[in-house]
């Protein structure tokens, strides 16, 4: 039986791996989160020139969907070797933004909020 999955252990996992190559001293922040553009690139290649309901059936086609998976892995993979390089906590930084996020973006028609529809922020 596998273990269940969490972000932890895939940091492990992704440090052992780079050890084992002697990749460590590629793997700065600045290196990583180039690596991490780069794949977040190619994640919105393959949505490049799509209509909005094409890319919403992305996932239909499997070819397309391994592409898809393969470069959400790639962007996570990234995104959590820099985390840990650098001591962020992925889940507690998410966190955080939610919350101060929900602070700048009342819910409408709640009080102090505005009226006006708000565009989305990261």
């Amino acid at each position: 039986m596998t273990e269940p999955l969490d972000l932890a252990r895939l940091q492990r996992r992704l440090a052992e791996f780079a050890a084992a190559r002697n990749w460590q001293p590629y793997h700065t922040p600045k290196n990583l989160v180039a690596a991490l553009s780069v794949e977040a690139s190619e994640l919105v290649e393959i949505f490049q020139w799509l209509t909005p309901e094409e890319s919403s059936r992305v996932m239909a086609d499997p070819d397309t969907a391994h592409r898809v998976t393969d470069e959400v892995a790639d962007v996570l993979a990234y995104l959590l070797q820099f985390c840990d390089v650098l001591g962020v906590d992925p889940l507690a930084a998410l966190a955080a933004k939610i919350d101060r996020n929900e602070r700048r973006f009342p819910v409408p028609g709640a009080q102090g909020a505005s009226e006006r529809p708000q565009p989305p922020e990261e």
